[in-house]
């Protein structure tokens, strides 16, 4: 899952898909390594985005459509008889991310296969995924900037990417104070934390965490199937 919207001057309106699709892939592979057979279904590139709503490019679609597709989908899977629907999530608006856990406990209400998505913003969770990520500055700046660069480098628009200034503003904090777009949270040109420092290598170990964060949460949820 992921999003059609603004993540600065650099990279580009599918970043989030660009993430969700190597998570998935870094996933599916730590799952069949460990002897489950895992299915790649194509991604999802449109969510609800009113956070970016302001910055040309962003398509933002509601939260109930979100959460009635994946709910569709799971019974699909339920009726194909998978063991599991995996969402590797890469988009962090709390509109999205709410119609994903409506979604998962929707599924559970109505005895479909289990849900998993793993929420990356659990501070266990984001402690995994470096400075900058727990910081909550980290839209369109060294975290996600460096997966783009390591999946699509051609995508990256490096000479402005290197020439952007810090912007340490906290969209965590800001969602907490209740504060609902990127231009009151701080980020006046669509981007958070540290872009000049993004590189390739940081890009690829950061997908590899991102893999061992879906897989786990698929491992999870079965066995929370097998005791309920």
């Amino acid at each position: 899952m992921g999003a059609t919207e603004a993540h600065g001057p650099h990279l580009p309106l599918g970043t989030d898909t660009i993430i969700a699709i190597a998570m998935a892939r870094a996933g599916a592979e730590r799952l069949t390594g460990q002897g489950m057979t895992a299915v790649l279904l194509t991604p999802c590139s449109y969510s609800a985005a009113p956070f970016a709503a302001g910055f040309p490019g962003t398509l933002s679609v509601s939260a109930s459509t979100v959460r009635e597709l994946v709910l569709d989908v799971a019974r699909e899977l339920t009726r194909l008889q998978f063991m599991a629907l995996a969402i590797a999530n890469a988009h962090l608006d709390p509109a999205h991310l709410g119609a994903l856990n409506e979604a998962a406990e929707r599924a559970r209400d109505e005895g479909l296969l289990p849900v998993a998505v793993p929420d990356l913003t659990r501070r266990a969770t984001a402690s995994k995924l470096g400075d900058e990520f727990k910081s909550g500055a980290c839209h369109a700046g060294r975290y996600e900037g460096s997966i783009v660069m390591a999946e699509h480098p051609e995508l990256v628009r490096e000479e402005i990417r290197k020439s952007l200034t810090p912007n340490p503003a906290s969209l965590s904090t800001a969602i907490r104070a209740g504060l609902s777009t990127f231009e009151q949270a701080g980020g006046p040109r669509a981007y958070f934390g540290w872009p000049a420092d993004a590189s390739t290598e940081e890009g690829e170990a950061t997908v590899g965490v991102l893999g061992e964060i879906l897989a786990e949460a698929v491992h999870e949820a079965i066995a929370l199937r097998g005791t309920s």
